[in-house]
């Protein structure tokens, strides 16, 4: 009789994806920076609200109800350009940290097909950031509008286009640190990738900004409304904002807010799709 030998097959995870999820929860509370880093978001959100709420004058000047939402909306999201710099730092350490520590061969030992790990950190970390986020705009937004009132600016709480931009503001912080993440998963350093995630953050809008306003080039300022961060801030304007001119005056450009949200979210796909081919070519 002929013995024949069984077809090796490829190794299977004994986890399942709510394991993978319960998993990557626990690691990401775990983390010293992680409670650092939430802990400055929520205290930048809400100190940086007050502020403007309490400061802010507008004596003299006239506003519609589309101008004295757009300010309420400001001053709820006022915090979000460094927030984004703290929660892509913690994205970008969210993984990094495991190929620091070597905890990343545990990780792809426990998780052999490799890609469930990666996107359980990305729906545990997204998730986390955006009810945080959500959170500490919401209670800066509830703290501000007397505030506000006292000042003259009512803001209309049952106006949606209101809670749309305090959404689309929690929703641009979460998609920024899993931007981070996808990009630390492709470099594997925490030094490179936070250099590359600011980079795109402050870097290239400020130099595409600057050869826009020397070339006077209205192509130019289009392609800066298709970066990453740029696309992004749209994501919180007040939606009477929508029809506005371009910043820099050239006529340029201006995404709605859910064009915004559509352009962010591509960027994130490709670089999940990079990343995901990485991860699955390359050793721990």
């Amino acid at each position: 009789m002929t013995t024949l030998a069984p077809t090796p097959t490829a190794p299977r995870s004994g986890v399942s994806f709510g394991g993978i999820l319960f998993s990557e929860w626990i690691k990401l509370m775990s983390l010293r920076s992680t409670i650092w880093c939430y802990s400055v978001l929520v205290f930048l959100t809400i100190t940086l609200a007050l502020l403007f709420g309490s400061t802010i004058s507008v004596e003299g000047a006239q506003f519609d109800a589309a101008g004295e939402q757009a300010l309420a909306v400001q001053a709820a999201t006022l915090s979000v350009g460094i927030s984004q710099l703290v929660i892509a730092v913690l994205g970008a350490l969210v993984i990094t940290g495991e190929y620091g520590t070597g905890m990343i061969r545990s990780t792809l030992t426990a998780v052999p097909t490799r890609l469930p790990a990666l996107f359980g950190k990305v729906v545990v970390f997204g998730v986390v950031t955006f009810l945080i986020s959500l959170a500490s705009i919401v209670v800066a937004a509830l703290l501000t509008a007397p505030l506000l009132a006292g000042n003259g600016i009512e803001a209309d709480l049952s106006d949606p286009a209101y809670w749309s931009a305090l959404v689309g503001a929690a929703g641009y912080l979460a998609l920024s640190g899993i931007f981070a993440t996808a990009i630390g998963t492709i470099v594997r350093s925490s030094a490179g990738a936070i250099a590359i995630v600011l980079g795109f953050i402050l870097v290239i809008p400020t130099i595409v900004q600057v050869f826009a306003l020397i070339t006077m080039q209205e192509w130019i300022a289009n392609l800066s409304a298709f970066l990453p961060s740029n696309a992004g801030s749209r994501m919180y304007a007040y939606v009477a904002e929508s029809g506005a001119t371009d910043p820099l005056g050239l006529g340029g450009l201006v995404l709605e807010p859910w064009q915004g949200a559509l352009v962010l979210l591509t960027w994130i796909a490709g670089l999940l799709v990079l990343a995901s081919v990485l991860l699955k070519r390359r050793d721990a």
